[in-house]
């Protein structure tokens, strides 16, 4: 059965929630762990904020020009504990390579 758009969406979603919790948090790191696009990693980043789960980009200190990573402050209506549970199986359903 084929992954509709809307679950296919979700599941990205978290997924890419769970991979800057594990301090795989730039858009460089996210697009090498998933294979997806630049475009599609910083959309997807972008978009959590729909979820109400609370992504933002912080500068390493005394660096310039935007080097830093994305840090989760706040899941919202999730729990970090079930997504990093259910990570593999979501990898999977979304046919991203393993994690290295």
């Amino acid at each position: 059965m084929a992954l509709s758009k809307t679950k296919s969406s979700f599941y990205r979603r978290l997924y890419v929630a769970h991979l800057v919790s594990l301090g795989i948090a730039s858009v460089p790191a996210v697009t090498t762990a998933t294979g997806m696009p630049r475009r599609t990693a910083q959309d997807t980043l972008a978009a959590l904020s729909e979820l109400d789960i609370v992504c933002e980009f912080e500068n390493s200190k005394g660096a310039r020009h935007n080097i830093g990573a994305y840090v989760i402050r706040d899941w919202g209506p999730f729990d970090p504990d079930w997504i990093a549970a259910h990570a593999e199986r979501l990898r999977q359903t979304l046919d991203y390579p393993p994690l290295t």
